[in-house]
């Protein structure tokens, strides 16, 4: 697995960026500067993207989960700060369900749930025809393999502010071939809507009622009018997870801010 590193102060906490579908350990490139200062910070491409390998699995969220902890293990690190969105977050999530003691705090966009259903998965008919077609076999990897539509329409149609040439191109790099685009299929596919996959329903389920119980700092960036997590969901987000390790007496609400749109893409 490849990674990025900038080393902040002697002593300093860890702080480990987890990127989505379908991009990289690269979307990280102008928030990491801003957090060196404080904390050594680590970003890794996810097994099957970035510069990472792309050995001969499926892909799926417990493979990522499975290569993730293999590479916290042999960087020799103990315990983190998470910084994370999309699927990163989710990563993120379960991560913290199995390895409470390893977590310090997450700040978190963008995330994925379990859905009831496809309405709730997104208000947009034409979003959830194409992730539909996504997941509908033989239509998806039309779109994806054949098309590399997560790369080359669905990314930059999710930006805030347009990407540039020379940001798309790193991003396609590892997207180059049909058979190299599996990781990017195998995410939409992954996605827990009417509880399937069930394994996956179940995993994310789990992970996000241990979130809620658990005391550790919890921040939530936003934004106008959000890809997954719109603000009215964040709102009702924070209202169920209210415990934070900075006050025992009066618990700190998990903190929401809007983020610089430019700042990530």
């Amino acid at each position: 697995m490849a990674y990025r590193e900038i080393g902040g102060p002697e002593g300093a906490p860890v702080a480990i960026f987890l990127h989505g579908n379908p991009s990289s350990s690269y979307i990280w490139r102008n928030i990491m500067p801003l957090v060196a200062p404080v904390a050594r910070c680590v970003a890794p491409d996810l097994i099957g993207f970035g510069q990472s390998g792309k050995p001969d699995i499926a892909y799926s969220f417990f493979d990522q989960a499975r290569y993730l902890d293999a590479f916290i293990e042999a960087m020799g690190i103990g315990s983190a700060y998470l910084v994370a969105q999309n699927w990163g977050t989710d990563l993120s999530f379960h991560l913290a369900a199995r390895k409470p003691d390893f977590v310090k705090g997450i700040a978190f966009m963008e995330f994925l749930r379990s859905f009831k259903d496809w309405e709730d998965f997104s208000e947009t008919p034409e979003i959830r025809a194409v992730f539909q077609g996504f997941r509908t076999k033989d239509v998806g990897e039309e779109m994806i393999l054949d098309r590399n539509m997560f790369v080359d329409a669905l990314m930059p149609h999710g930006a805030a502010s347009p990407i540039s040439a020379e940001a798309m191109a790193v991003y396609r790099a590892p997207f180059t071939t049909r058979e190299c685009r599996l990781p990017t299929l195998a995410f939409p596919r992954a996605i827990p809507i009417a509880g399937e996959p069930a394994d996956v329903d179940a995993a994310i389920t789990e992970a996000h009622a241990a979130m809620r119980a658990a005391d550790y700092p919890k921040l939530l960036f936003t934004a106008k009018p959000g890809s997954i997590i719109t603000p009215a969901f964040a709102a009702e987000f924070v209202k169920s997870r209210r415990t934070s390790r900075s006050s025992s007496c009066h618990p700190a609400p998990t903190t929401t801010r809007r983020i610089i749109p430019s700042s990530l893409n």
